[in-house]
């Protein structure tokens, strides 16, 4: 799935995008070469080739085009189906039909699946043809056949790129669905590619293989972003060693080539920083994969530059820009953004933060627009909120502000203008209720919310008291025990409830009341600080009396004092009462700062 299935629907989501949207004149994708080694067959019949280097893509296209194929069908666009069925079955006078009429054949040992898969004509189906399967005693369900479980993996995004989700729409839902699928047909037809090269009698298929296939070193994106670069400035009279090292070199340093994990992939950081610097200009997400072409295009299409020096000196400067959001100085005033946006992974906002720098607003602006995206995204997570359109509304709100102004303001308004789940910017009191009864960790990891932790306990401070810097790793600590019941009794000395028995407690049992309000607030934020490794665990399971003097002794951030010192109990009113605090605290921090 990682390795080829989710690369190939990145691959061909983008390029379904692009033709929704009316881009037609957008690059082609070459997705790769095959070689095909002509054989033998009757002049009246299906031409025969042997595939000798490309099957895995052949047959994973296949697999794609019959998921299509029956998501067609199943929306009532049967004319589409129909052609997409007609790039996957031959027509025509064959010499052995059963395995002639596919348009590919994988190895014997894989054929039974895939012409289940090919055959099967619907999603239902294919899935009564490989039920799932349970071992006794297992806890997973048996994973199904390769070739099915990829065709139920395309099935599923293109039902949810086609229809949406319950957080968000489809992509232009405006048009009709008909309408949307054929423009993808159109898109898989002509904007994708593939050489093909046909062996001759005299060649050695082999050898060729082998070549092709050969362990070289890749080029990474920026290195042929350069090749590309410097030639164009030979070709006109430009200096290409004296631009190389004024504007270039940095990028063969060590820090730009090392790889950092962006998703599921390992890129380095020139091809990440070229990447979020060409959506940040051309206002459109770019894979990753597709950087060099697209650059070419906006190059050749565009003509952004009137020479290779200005390109190479925008190129410059907003590496440097890039360099400030992922590797800030703890005095620039993007540092809590950028340390908030990588404990968080949005690294879709890059392309907007980009941009700002390239406005040069003032320091306490800047400072201020990175305040207004940290609300924005933090008041989201905290309610649970899908982060699937990140990537699509940043860009968005970039394209709105360069056509504007770049201010607190223009960003505010275009933030708090968007509606909904899927980007809607929740109010004060949804903000509330979520903060103060959702289990955090259901929508929040440790790195996160030790972020939100660590700027909590900063707003305790005042402009009269000592900073207190911890460099450090910080732990999230449950004030009142996970496993409280056996060690914390409930408020009139009684013993908690385990789970089972809460199951079979009486309607009426206040003792079973009592433990399930205690377990409602145990995760929430009330009840959560941070501290240093090992401080809480040996002191865990104490009670709040010992507990407390412990922690305030061994901690010195102002959360810690600041919101623990007059609590004389812990327990479930405690843990409200300190949510109410924390959020009044939050308040101040993440302001929904709308029109």
């Amino acid at each position: 799935r990682e390795r080829h299935w989710e690369p190939l629907w990145e691959d061909i989501s983008h390029k379904f995008a692009e033709y929704i949207e009316g881009r037609r004149d957008a690059p082609l994708h070459f997705l790769g070469a095959m070689v095909l080694d002509q054989k033998r067959t009757p002049a009246t019949h299906v031409t025969r080739r042997q595939v000798i280097d490309g099957q895995q893509r052949l047959i994973t296209l296949q697999i794609f085009l019959a998921a299509l194929r029956d998501f067609c069908r199943e929306q009532g666009c049967a004319e589409i189906a129909e052609e997409c069925g007609a790039f996957t079955f031959n027509h025509g006078m064959m010499a052995n039909p059963d395995v002639d009429r596919f348009k590919v054949q994988p190895t014997q040992a894989d054929r039974q699946q895939f012409r289940d898969v090919l055959q099967a004509g619907s999603r239902m189906e294919l899935e009564q043809l490989h039920p799932p399967v349970r071992r006794k005693y297992a806890r997973k369900i048996e994973p199904r056949p390769k070739m099915v479980e990829a065709y139920l993996f395309f099935h599923e995004q293109l039902a949810e790129f086609f229809l949406g989700t319950s957080e968000a729409p489809p992509l232009e839902d405006e048009y009709p669905l008909s309408m949307r699928l054929d423009e993808c047909f159109q898109a898989l037809k002509n904007a994708l590619q593939v050489v093909v090269i046909d062996l001759g009698v005299d060649d050695d298929a082999q050898v060729i293989f082998e070549t092709l296939n050969a362990r070289g070193q890749p080029l990474l994106p920026a290195d042929l972003l350069r090749n590309f670069i410097f030639l164009r400035a030979a070709r006109s009279d430009e200096p290409q060693e004296e631009l190389y090292e004024e504007y270039w070199r940095p990028f063969d340093d060590g820090f730009w080539r090392t790889e950092i994990r962006q998703g599921r992939l390992l890129r380095p950081r020139s091809d990440l920083f070229l990447q979020h610097f060409l959506a940040s200009r051309k206002e459109r997400d770019i894979p990753i994969g597709h950087l060099f072409v697209e650059y070419r295009h906006w190059i050749n299409t565009r003509a952004p530059f009137t020479t290779v020096r200005e390109e190479l000196a925008v190129l410059a400067r907003q590496r440097d820009d890039f360099r400030r959001i992922i590797d800030p100085r703890r005095e620039d005033p993007l540092f809590t953004t950028s340390q908030f946006l990588e404990a968080f992974e949005v690294s879709t906002a890059y392309p907007l933060l980009l941009a700002m720098l390239d406005a040069k607003p003032s320091k306490d602006e800047l400072t201020e627009m990175g305040r207004v995206i940290e609300s924005y995204l933090i008041r989201r997570a905290v309610v649970g909120l899908t982060t699937k359109n990140y990537n699509r509304l940043f860009l968005q709100v970039t394209r709105a502000l360069q056509q504007s102004e770049f201010t607190t303001k223009a960003l505010a308004e275009q933030l708090g203008s968007a509606s909904g789940d899927s980007t809607g910017w929740p109010s004060d009191e949804e903000f509330r209720e979520a903060w103060m009864t959702q289990h955090i960790y259901r929508v929040m990891n440790n790195p996160r919310l030790v972020h939100v932790l660590k700027r909590l306990s900063d707003a305790f401070l005042d402009n009269k008291s000592e900073r207190v810097t911890v460099e450090g790793p910080l732990t999230v600590e449950h004030l009142l025990p996970q496993s409280w019941v056996d060690h914390w009794p409930l408020q009139g000395g009684s013993r908690g409830m385990t789970a089972e028995e809460l199951i079979s407690a009486s309607g009426d049992d206040l003792r079973a009341e009592a433990t399930r309000k205690r377990n409602q607030v145990l995760h929430t934020i009330g009840n959560l600080t941070i501290l240093p490794p090992g401080t809480n665990s040996w002191v865990s399971n104490a009670p709040w009396e010992e507990k407390k003097p412990k922690i305030l002794s061994r901690s010195l951030l102002p959360i810690n004092p600041g919101s623990l010192y007059d609590a004389q109990t812990w327990d479930e009113y405690a843990i409200e009462a300190r949510g109410t605090v924390l959020f009044e605290k939050a308040l101040g921090i993440w302001p929904r700062s709308a029109n």
